[in-house]
């Protein structure tokens, strides 16, 4: 299938909320929760995405002309491509009745290792939904980040050990699901973590840990504090606070506080390799996609997702050459304007 035609197919079994639109800029979907819109007014996702498009490259073909290299390190780990597949829970409530969370799992963890990059996969209140998706990750040489929420102390250190049994390289928490209402009606009750409580999860976790949610260089500098080894630039799609500005906005900031001591991993609107280029201008190391992903497994499950990366990885050699950037490193900050 040509990615229009995964695309063609998600449309037929993604639910009642998702459209699996042409370009994902969240505005055909605007607040609908359930499904993948945005909180409140439903702007925050179509802001993410529009703020990708007001920056603008530089094109500079005087350059050697050699191949492009899209090979990205990631704590010791190569990968095609500087781009991970973002987290997805909740996939029959949001995007239709075809697959189950661990179902996705399944599907897309292997399919993105097998493709040349990782996926970061999601967790929920049913515990079978974070064990599946660690296994997944093992089965693929430990390609592939498992994700936990904020939970308690004990829930926390219980998945911590599932992840670690498992392989996993590399484990992530989203701590800007903090104030997500299923989370604060627990017993005990989860969310925000104190950096003292982070510092105690990262030394437990034993292997590189990143913090997902940090929008502010506050923010990124706590994470540091507490010994993260990487943060991701992410304010949830628009899915936990309205009104936050675009990942884009932020990200230049956080990069200059604190690049050069831990790795920078943003999300947010992003669609194609242009998108990819321009992030990794501002300042990221790599890219979260989550929402097109999501789209490309449900229309053709292992399939889709290789049609779809192979998208991504055909447009970012082709604005690198073009910019003049024959490797990751070559992309810099005085390739861009921004126009925001």
């Amino acid at each position: 299938m040509t990615y229009s035609e995964v695309l063609q197919a998600a449309r037929g079994c993604s639910g009642p909320y998702c459209k699996a639109c042409p370009v994902c800029n969240g505005r055909a979907c605007g607040s609908s929760m359930p499904g993948p819109g945005a909180k409140g007014t439903g702007t925050v996702a179509v802001r993410n995405y529009e703020a990708w498009q007001s920056i603008r490259l530089d094109l500079d073909t005087i350059c050697e002309n050699k191949p492009v290299d899209t090979r990205y390190t990631f704590f010791g780990q190569q990968y095609d491509l500087p781009v991970f597949a973002g987290p997805v829970g909740a996939t029959k409530l949001h995007y239709g009745e075809k697959y189950d969370d661990q179902a996705y799992n399944s599907i897309l963890v292997p399919a993105c290792a097998q493709a040349g990059i990782a996926a970061f996969t999601g967790d929920g209140t049913d515990p079978a939904v974070f064990t599946a998706a660690a296994r997944a990750i093992g089965a693929s040489g430990g390609k592939g980040i498992p994700t936990v929420k904020p939970w308690d102390r004990n829930t926390l250190f219980s998945k911590l050990d599932e992840a670690k049994a498992a392989g996993a390289q590399v484990i992530a928490m989203d701590i800007d699901a903090a104030g997500l209402p299923f989370l604060k009606g627990l017993q005990p009750p989860a969310g925000s973590k104190t950096v003292a409580e982070l510092r105690e999860i990262v030394e437990y976790a034993e292997v590189p840990f990143l913090i997902k949610g940090v929008m502010t260089v506050k923010g990124a500098r706590k994470a540091l504090e507490a010994g993260a080894a990487g943060i991701v630039v992410s304010n949830h799609g628009g899915r936990v606070l309205d009104g936050v500005p675009a990942t884009a906005e932020v990200l230049p900031a956080i990069a200059d506080a604190v690049r050069d001591q831990m790795v920078i991993l943003v999300d947010g609107g992003i669609r194609s390799g242009v998108d990819v280029c321009k992030a990794l201008a501002l300042g990221a190391d790599g890219v979260l996609i989550g929402r097109p992903v999501s789209h490309a497994a449900i229309g053709d499950m292992e399939h889709g997702v290789e049609t779809y990366l192979r998208k991504i990885q055909l447009e970012l050699k082709e604005t690198m050459a073009l910019a003049g950037c024959k490797t990751i490193k070559d992309i810099t900050r005085d390739m861009v304007v921004c126009g925001f």
